[in-house]
């Protein structure tokens, strides 16, 4: 049994329904956010008292600013072991690399004329044929033709070299 394919309009209409839902689930994602992070500033953050003369307004901000730079200490500090804990983390990745080294992969053995080489090579600048044959001199053999009788005789041809051998051991 052969499924139907879907047609395009039916295709952009489901694709347009699936983008519309997703923009919903975005949409009702930022109102929860806002939502958390009001609920989250009136329960730790409560109103300053506006009411009480200079000094006590001057105490609350003393206190504020304390809090601040503790809380500024804290988050240097996170900042700093993340920071650290991330060169550890690189200096871990490129110790395994190196003790891992790099595979080279295998590579197959390709037949190919000296032609086709320096055309994949050079491309369509290569019109030199590589054909070493063709430029190579024809050079003809001599025939040298021996006596027949001194190759008949072979006692005399060995009593010749025999005087020379002695020639050269004598001087």
């Amino acid at each position: 049994m052969s499924e139907k394919k879907m047609n395009s309009s039916r295709r952009h209409h489901l694709k347009s329904l699936i983008l519309q839902i997703a923009q919903k689930w975005l949409d009702q994602e930022k109102a929860e956010d806002v939502a958390a992070k009001e609920a989250y500033m009136a329960e730790n953050c409560p109103p300053p008292p506006m009411s009480g003369d200079h000094n006590t307004l001057m105490e609350y901000c003393k206190k504020l600013h304390a809090i601040i730079d503790k809380i500024d200490e804290e988050r240097y500090d996170i900042a700093s072991k993340v920071q650290k804990a991330d060169k550890e983390i690189e200096d871990l990745n490129i110790k395994v690399v190196d003790l891992r080294g790099v595979k080279k992969p295998a590579l197959k053995k390709v037949r190919m004329s000296a032609d086709t080489m320096l055309k994949a090579l050079l491309g369509s600048k290569h019109t030199v044929n590589m054909d070493l044959r063709a430029n190579l001199k024809q050079v003809k053999k001599e025939v040298k033709e021996e006596p027949t009788e001194a190759a008949g005789d072979w006692r005399k041809n060995i009593e010749d070299k025999a005087d020379r051998k002695k020639m050269f051991e004598t001087s």
